[in-house]
């Protein structure tokens, strides 16, 4: 089996497919195309399927014009019809793995996704979990589920991990360009993976096991976490202290050695950096441990969208303003700055607490034209407002919550009443800067 799935995947006549076609997984079906293999993409949204078998992509980062190479060459098809699992001779997984309320891992698209492969699975595929997720969870929860299906791993079928790196809006870093980290259930299904992906990746980095590839991801992610949870910190103390925590960093970063520049924001967003260290902190409770570091940052971070309110209330309340009736236009609503992703957004938090406040709220982000649906947010329909100078007049202040290239922030200023910047987006604004406070 395994010699057969080597060969089939150094010819290039494996069929790769690909379980949720979101921003990880769309952008490997484009990696494996590319490479030269003929690939199946599986999702349980059929609006999605429709849209990419009509050649229509909805990720600003994989242009439809790309999506329609694929099905001219005849290498790509979607859909949500789980029974053509068998079809593909390596599955990749790459489904949502998002907290429960009470910030507990949710895998219930992980073990779903593994059922439908359990159903399905025939002698000679390769399974790959690449979901962001906690050590264990290949071993542990998705292998028991697979083997329901009375084939036995390393013999039968192959089973192994590797973290997505997906960094949407990075036009130096597409999914093909960054080292890819496997681990497998064994050493055998570690050698399959890693050979699958040396066809498509830049670099394969196999390491001894799922669990150290489960738990390089989450490190990674712990490390962006705690040090940015730090500068927002620094800047809370430097604000109070009427010192610029950007320019403070600006200078701190001329030191060539020891030290890595992070930067304050309203919060946290995205996929991984708001959930993955609290996958280590729920593993350490049921190790019997505590990760106080680790908590202690993820305080401090969620605490971020309000800080943010309250210098806007102080920041209104100097022009005999209170925000609740106020008309506060928030600019941005992806998580980070030239991406159509709202996924854990921070300006979601913070339309959440100005409506909360009274505040009457508009937005404008040029990647996302409607509020999208939100897992954790219950936020009413809105549009992306257009940014005339009459719009931006009639507004009591603007708040940058991502600092888009695309925003002529000159224009912003001199039309704006004020302006709440917490991206330090307007630096290098020369005129106005009287009506501009950082954030």
């Amino acid at each position: 089996m395994a010699n057969a799935l080597e060969q089939a995947i150094r010819e290039k006549t494996a069929r790769v497919g690909v379980i949720g076609l979101g921003y990880v997984g769309l952008p490997l079906i484009s990696a494996f195309v590319d490479a030269g293999f003929r690939t199946i993409g599986f999702d349980v949204d059929p609006q999605k399927v429709e849209a990419l078998n009509a050649g229509r992509s909805y990720i600003k980062h994989v242009a439809s014009e790309k999506v329609r190479s694929w099905l001219d060459a005849g290498r790509f098809d979607a859909t949500a019809d789980m029974n053509r699992l068998s079809e593909a001779d390596c599955l990749l997984i790459c489904v949502p793995t998002p907290l429960t309320e009470s910030r507990d891992p949710d895998l219930q698209f992980v073990e779903g996704t593994a059922r439908a492969i359990a159903a399905a699975l025939r002698p000679g595929q390769l399974v790959v979990l690449e979901s962001t997720t906690y050590p264990t969870t290949t071993r542990d929860v998705v292998l028991p589920i697979l083997a329901q299906s009375g084939l036995q791993c390393g013999s039968d079928f192959f089973l192994a991990y590797s973290p997505e790196r997906e960094d949407p809006g990075n036009p130096h870093f597409s999914a093909a360009r960054i080292p890819k980290v496997v681990g497998g259930i064994d050493e055998r299904s570690r050698d399959l993976a890693a050979a699958l992906y040396e066809q498509a990746i830049v670099t394969v980095v196999p390491v001894s096991s799922a669990e150290v590839a489960e738990a390089c991801k989450i490190l990674e992610n712990t490390y962006r976490a705690v040090n940015i949870a730090l500068v927002n910190e620094l800047k809370v103390l430097f604000d109070r202290m009427g010192i610029d925590v950007w320019e403070v960093i600006e200078a701190a970063k001329t030191k060539p050695f020891g030290f890595q520049a992070f930067y304050p924001g309203p919060g946290l967003g995205g996929h991984c950096i708001p959930i993955d260290p609290f996958y280590l902190t729920w593993l350490a409770r049921k190790q019997g441990l505590n990760t106080r570091f680790i908590e202690l940052a993820g305080e401090v971070n969620s605490r971020m969208p309000e800080y943010v309110i309250l210098r806007l209330m102080e920041f209104l309340n100097e022009r005999a303003k209170p925000l609740k009736g106020s008309r506060i236009c928030v600019l941005g609503l992806a998580y980070k700055k030239d991406v159509d992703d709202p996924r854990e957004s921070p300006a979601a938090v913070l339309i959440e607490l100005l409506l909360k406040h009274g505040a009457i709220v508009t937005y404008n982000d040029p990647h996302i034209p409607r509020m999208p649906r939100m897992r954790r947010h219950q936020l009413p329909p809105m549009e992306s407002q257009e940014l005339t100078p009459e719009f931006l007049r009639a507004q009591d202040c603007v708040l940058i919550a991502t600092d888009h290239s695309a925003y002529d922030y000159e224009f912003i200023v001199r039309h704006a009443p004020l302006i709440l910047d917490t991206r330090n987006a307007t630096r290098n604004v020369r005129v106005g800067r009287e009506k501009i406070r950082k954030a």
